[in-house]
């Protein structure tokens, strides 16, 4: 045999060892994780508009009871922070959008990092997911997961019986004169704008300067109540709404409510992880099992589930691509020919300045 095949036999030999090494290895920690969670008998999630597919983690692992928390994700993280101020260490894992999950739970030390805790090699292979990599919300890239990748119209919405959507081809668009008086909008003080603010402010072709002549010149009408803002714009009342979450379920309904479609819009969208990140607490009381959650909800399966039972009047896209997109809309996943800014990067994490201005306007 010549040396050149002898090397090459020695190589596959070699490394056919490390892989099945590697493989007993997670197969260790995977059983070990699952029989010590299984002691613990019970994991407590507090999640945001993804609750209905914990049914289903049940299913599969019927040992690990699950205790659930639900809410709006600034009312979870600020819940957490109380209990835990109050010396309790309630919940496991924590749901919701990046906003809260970084600027409250990770900024007050409330998290371990979750990277250590992936342990199912499909969970674990980044080509399994958008750009080929793990998206953490967290310079450190360790605590905040985002799991969606969820196209943005901005949460601008019209009246489809007011406003002619092609005359709009970029968001300055919606500072014509035109339009003053003719707007309702959430106070940009509420977090609930987290995702556009920042693409916003964070968009050089939009900036903070958009921000200002957008809320201090167009004579807005503010409110807090998303809901009620959607039923002013089916009747007429307002022609354009800034921060309509429940759009779709008014369109769905035969009302004349459309989004607009920024994708094509001069600075083109963004994607965000919308309600979509994931993140372990520290001095979780069952850390086992909130590992084995972890694991499950970031699989193929649990991602599948999370389309399928997701929001209906928001069907979530997962950032895992070997997944089919059959319950996802179109409008929902992401274009080949969209532009987008992913606000999930680190870099446009920080929400404080973006609340510093928000104050600054409205005071004045």
């Amino acid at each position: 045999m010549k040396t050149s095949s002898i090397i090459l036999v020695l190589c596959l030999g070699m490394f056919a060892r490390i892989s099945f090494a590697a493989q007993a290895d997670w197969q260790k920690d995977w059983e070990q994780t699952l029989a010590a969670a299984r002691k613990e008998g019970q994991v407590t999630v507090y999640i945001y508009r993804y609750e209905r597919l914990l049914a289903d983690f049940k299913k599969d692992y019927p040992g690990i009871n699950v205790v659930s928390v639900t809410g709006r994700g600034n009312e979870l993280t600020t819940r957490i922070m109380s209990e835990r101020r109050a010396g309790k260490y309630i919940g496991d894992v924590y749901s919701g959008g990046t906003g809260g999950n970084y600027n409250i739970l990770y900024k007050g030390r409330a998290l371990d990092p979750i990277k250590p805790a992936l342990i199912l090699p499909e969970v674990v292979d980044e080509s399994k997911w958008y750009g080929k990599e793990h998206r953490y919300a967290d310079a450190e890239g360790k605590y905040v997961f985002a799991y969606l990748a969820s196209p943005s119209d901005a949460q601008l919405a019209y009246n489809s019986t007011q406003v002619n959507p092609r005359e709009f081809k970029s968001y300055w668009d919606v500072t014509n004169p035109k339009w003053k008086g003719k707007i309702v909008s959430l106070d940009p003080r509420d977090g609930g704008l987290g995702a556009t603010m920042q693409f916003f402010y964070y968009n050089p072709e939009i900036g903070p300067e958009f921000i200002k002549k957008f809320f201090s010149t167009m004579d807005i009408q503010f409110a807090k109540n998303f809901r009620q803002m959607t039923d002013w714009l089916a009747q007429g009342r307002y022609a354009i709404c800034f921060g309509c979450k429940d759009s779709m379920r008014a369109k769905n309904q035969g009302l004349p409510v459309e989004d607009f479609d920024t994708t094509r819009w001069k600075e083109g969208s963004s994607f965000s992880s919308g309600g979509g990140s994931l993140s372990l607490l520290n001095q979780a009381p069952h850390p086992n099992a909130a590992k084995v959650f972890i694991n499950w909800f970031l699989s193929r399966k649990g991602q599948i589930v999370l389309q399928k039972l997701g929001d209906a009047d928001d069907p979530p896209n997962s950032r895992r691509l070997d997944i089919p997109k059959d319950d996802v809309p179109p409008t929902n996943r992401l274009s080949a020919e969209g532009r987008y800014f992913d606000v999930v990067k680190p870099e446009y994490a920080d929400l404080k300045p973006i609340a510093d201005l928000a104050k600054e306007i409205m005071s004045a």
